[in-house]
């Protein structure tokens, strides 16, 4: 090959990069869509119940179509709303993630936090996630610089539960939900034996954390959770069409990064997320998502 030639090369696979890039950043990271599935959970004559699962937004202020897209959500008429946290991204998002949720804080809810909740991201070689994940990234991180307690304060007024090891349960549709949950096991605030046990007598049992930690995953199946709902994995953020997630910054495996699956007898949803840390603001084939559970009568 020529001087030349290796140069346009060069150049064309310089271009390439560029428009790739801009598309992750610009197109996908803002191309919201709602994924909806059927679960077939509850026992016959059962009213269906329609859980809206929200995760990972990773506010900042300026987001304003993702703030508006979450707000329109509600259009969709969901029963149940569930948040497994990493809802902000800046100390001053608070207020507008709470207006995103606007009139979806008017129906009943349940949420946990995620670590970026309490700590606020940091500028990282995103290349690490490659070889490990970034729970080792709060090990010198005791005190919290994000306001996690306004967020929680904003839900609980709403009448959201707050299930940081917590349980709780709530009148959904005229059936029964029972709910619990732990504060974020990614980087070790889980404390599930403060929820241990049988999960109560209820028409439906719901486990809530942010990373879908197979330890945990693995005590809720146990007790006796139907259905396990997390976040945390990004659904891997930046996938290979055709193959799929790369990694998921956790111990689940691969193909359980993102969506509905059967795990340990539960039903487990693991949520793509809607947002990215700011310093990372890309997708690529792996658009940011909620999504609409309807839990129907098993056959």
């Amino acid at each position: 090959m020529t001087l030349r030639g290796a140069g346009r090369g060069a150049a064309l696979l310089a271009a390439a990069g560029t428009v790739g890039l801009g598309y992750a950043a610009i197109v996908e990271r803002n191309w919201f869509r709602l994924r909806h599935h059927e679960i077939p959970v509850l026992e016959p004559g059962q009213p269906r119940i329609r859980i809206l699962h929200l995760s990972d937004a990773h506010l900042t202020p300026h987001r304003r179509l993702l703030r508006t897209w979450i707000r329109g959500l509600d259009e969709h008429d969901p029963d149940l709303v569930v948040n497994t946290g990493d809802s902000l991204a800046h100390p001053q998002a608070v207020h507008p993630f709470l207006d995103a949720l606007g009139p979806l804080l008017e129906r009943p809810g349940a949420f946990v936090y995620g670590s970026n909740d309490l700590f606020s991201p940091r500028l990282k070689n995103p290349a690490r996630y490659l070889w490990g994940d970034s729970a080792g990234d709060y090990a010198h991180r005791s005190v919290p610089d994000l306001p996690w307690q306004h967020l929680g304060a904003g839900m609980t007024r709403a009448g959201w539960l707050d299930l940081n090891n917590a349980v709780g349960s709530l009148d959904v549709n005229g059936n029964t939900v029972a709910l619990a949950g732990v504060n974020d096991p990614h980087i070790g605030l889980d404390r599930y034996d403060r929820i241990a046990g049988p999960a109560p007598d209820a028409d439906i049992r719901v486990g809530l954390a942010h990373s879908p930690e197979p330890e945990v995953l693995n005590r809720f199946a146990a007790d006796g959770y139907d259905l396990l709902l997390t976040g945390h994995t990004h659904g891997g953020q930046l996938c290979l069409p055709g193959y799929g997630t790369l990694v998921t910054n956790c111990g689940i495996d691969r193909r359980r990064a993102r969506g509905l699956s059967r795990y340990a007898g539960a039903w487990l949803h693991v949520s793509a997320g809607l947002g990215t840390s700011p310093y990372a603001p890309v997708r690529f084939a792996c658009r940011p998502e909620a999504s609409l559970l309807d839990l129907v009568p098993r056959d």
